[in-house]
């Protein structure tokens, strides 16, 4: 039973207590009262009486018309005169009457007085006995209206007194619920914190546990922190902060081998012509934070056109990654924007120049870079800010306009979508999930989501897709009873009506919502965080699991996620490559894994391509892996 019921119970025993006590008490008292005083009516009336009868003739008929006088003016139940050998000689009795009393009650209270009795003279010797009984009927009309009007006052007490209890059950109950709240949140290791209550003891409890919350916290800050310097380490460039070489190409080999937004976009490689003269004429210093606000113009750039990730080649050589990117002539006139901001806010002009070209699922990195090192040298000998567009594989669009590609979405998505299956599996060759990225029928053949999917963002069209997929997911669940892992799209976090809308379909379907798994990017959760928060509270309720894909470049922000009650994170596949030979970043995994282990949330590698990087990756202690190297069985 739980403590409020408890509370309730005890405060209505109370009162029903106090009730029944008072009302015994003031029901006994009364009646004490009433027979003690009837009692003394009997004996006095008796006596005058009597003392009447002795001083009068002693006639039979005087003597009966003073008895019917008297029984007649007083309200009495019996007048009996008896003589000295006990013969009735005169007897007036009343009959019962109505009072409206109920029997019940009267039994409960029934008075028990005796008649009076007197003695009446004739001069020396004894006429007779008098006995008389007063009628004590009216007694329990009395008591029984006293009782009524204590049972109302009570009543009004009592309703007084429970709504009294009721605002300070609720008083305690606010704070217990927060106290109940925060507990389970911490068995489900989301460490969060609350509002300390009035209440001490609860304050008290409160207080220890938002102390270990704190220091969850600043454990998981200072753990991520360590492993986060390491990945920079081994992953970034020392002077500017971007990537390395072998990142960043293994970013770009992953984004061609992908099935997401990410396997289609544009990219762009900017050199610092006469770095060494540069160096020479600027010193060092000024010439690293020229070089460090390049990549933060890169960074901004990438940002402002959808997301993507700054590398450096070599001393002189920058590459820009910019997911999910079609119109390459905007992407140009970013980029010269962004070029012309910097080199005015550089002491000395530099040359920067540029080149640009596509690219999308199937190609190469070493066919793009090639046509990238041949287009920049054609730049080089253009001028400072020259921007040259490397030819790439001709490629037919499948539409040509805005108008074409929002028709064929459309219809795309009314006409049904089809999931892709790739497994996620544990040590034991378990399917934890499938991944189930999008297929849409565009042009009379299914298309990876690699090429509509920057269409479809640049229509506007994310939650009008990622209503389809969950729906289109759910509908497998239910008639395959398998679980499903589908991607939601950045709009997806901070669309409220988006939100609303995919929980209503979830609650229709609650034993399929308990089997999908929704991720979402790392870099579009935290981001916006807030928003994140509140997606995450919305569909947790409805029992899916919800995880961050790609995680690695920010992990220092886990600590944030400490209180969300995420199921899953999938470290990105550039962490993973070669991991059996890559032994600094096996201690990063081993570091990940056991602080996600520690949120009670499953670490996923993203990825895997060969046998034996997933045979490392569980021996770090990783729960599942996925990629184009694993199969189920």
């Amino acid at each position: 039973m739980s403590l409020i019921k408890q509370l309730w119970l005890t405060v209505i025993l109370i009162l029903l207590l106090a009730f029944v006590g008072s009302l015994a008490v003031s029901v006994t008292s009364t009646q004490d009262y009433v027979e003690q005083e009837v009692q003394i009516k009997n004996a006095d009336n008796a006596n005058a009486l009597a003392l009447s009868m002795s001083q009068m003739e002693k006639e039979a008929v005087s003597i009966e018309l003073l008895l019917a006088a008297q029984f007649d003016t007083g309200h009495y139940r019996l007048i009996e005169l008896r003589s000295p050998e006990g013969e009735v000689m005169e007897r007036r009795e009343a009959e019962a009457l109505d009072n409206g009393v109920p029997d019940w009650f009267v039994n409960l209270v029934r008075l028990d007085v005796s008649p009076g009795q007197a003695v009446v003279q004739d001069g020396w010797r004894q006429y007779g006995t008098l006995t008389l009984a007063s009628q004590h009927q009216y007694a329990y009309r009395t008591l029984w209206q006293s009782t009524l009007e204590m049972a109302a006052w009570f009543a009004l007490v009592g309703v007084i007194s429970l709504m009294l209890a009721w605002w300070i059950v609720r008083s305690i109950r606010r704070p217990l619920v927060e106290v109940i709240s925060q507990a389970r949140s911490i068995s489900a290791r989301r460490f969060t914190t609350s509002r300390e209550p009035r209440t001490l003891e609860l304050r008290e409890v409160v207080q220890a546990m938002n102390t270990l919350s704190g220091a969850v916290h600043t454990m998981l800050s200072e753990e991520t922190g360590k492993l986060d310097q390491l990945r920079r380490r081994l992953q970034e460039d020392a002077t500017t902060g971007a990537y390395n070489r072998t990142t960043l190409l293994d970013h770009l080999q992953h984004n061609l081998d992908s099935d997401s937004k990410r396997a289609s976009g544009v990219l762009v490689m900017v050199r610092v012509d006469d770095l060494p003269e540069v160096n020479e004429r600027l010193g060092r210093q000024a010439t690293d934070d020229a070089l460090k606000a390049l990549v933060e113009h890169l960074s901004q750039l990438a940002n402002e056109l959808g997301g993507g990730e700054v590398g450096r080649l070599n001393g002189s050589d920058f590459l820009l990654l910019i997911h999910g990117a079609q119109d390459i002539e905007h992407v140009s006139e970013a980029l010269k924007h962004q070029l012309t901001l910097l080199r005015d806010a550089t002491a000395e002009p530099l040359r920067l120049p540029a080149a640009l070209t596509e690219y999308t699922h199937g190609d190469t990195a070493s066919q793009r870079l090639a046509a990238l090192d041949g287009a920049l040298s054609d730049a080089e000998s253009r001028g400072d800010l020259a921007l040259v567009v490397a030819s790439g594989a001709a490629r037919s669009p499948l539409y040509t306009t805005h108008d074409a590609w929002r028709t064929a979405l459309l219809k795309a998505m009314e006409t049904g979508i089809a999931l892709a299956l790739f497994p996620v599996v544990n040590a034991r060759q378990e399917v934890v999930h499938y991944e189930a990225p999008s297929r849409l029928e565009l042009d009379g053949e299914w298309r990876s989501a690699g090429l509509f999917m920057p269409w479809v963002a640049r229509l506007h069209l994310e939650d009008r897709l990622d209503l389809a997929v969950a729906e289109r997911a759910l509908a497998l669940i239910e008639s395959d009873q398998q679980p499903l892992g589908i991607n939601l799209s950045g709009r997806a976090v901070g669309d409220m009506a988006f939100i609303k809308a995919l929980r209503q379909r979830l609650e229709r379907a609650p034993e399929a919502a308990k089997k999908l798994w929704i991720e979402l990017p790392e870099s579009t959760a935290l981001h916006d965080l807030s928003s994140f928060r509140l997606l995450c509270r919305e569909l947790q309720a409805t029992g899916v699991k919800i995880g961050l894909e790609h995680v690695g470049s920010e992990f220092t922000r886990l600590a944030d996620l400490h209180d969300l009650g995420l199921a899953f994170l999938k470290f990105d596949a550039s962490l993973v490559h070669g991991i059996d030979q890559a032994y600094d970043q096996q201690t990063i995994l081993r570091g990940m894994a056991t602080l996600a282990h520690s949120l009670g949330i499953l670490a996923i590698a993203e990825g895997v391509k060969h046998p034996e990087e997933a045979e490392t990756l569980f021996e770090l202690g990783l729960d599942a892996v996925t990629g184009p190297g694993v199969k189920a069985e």
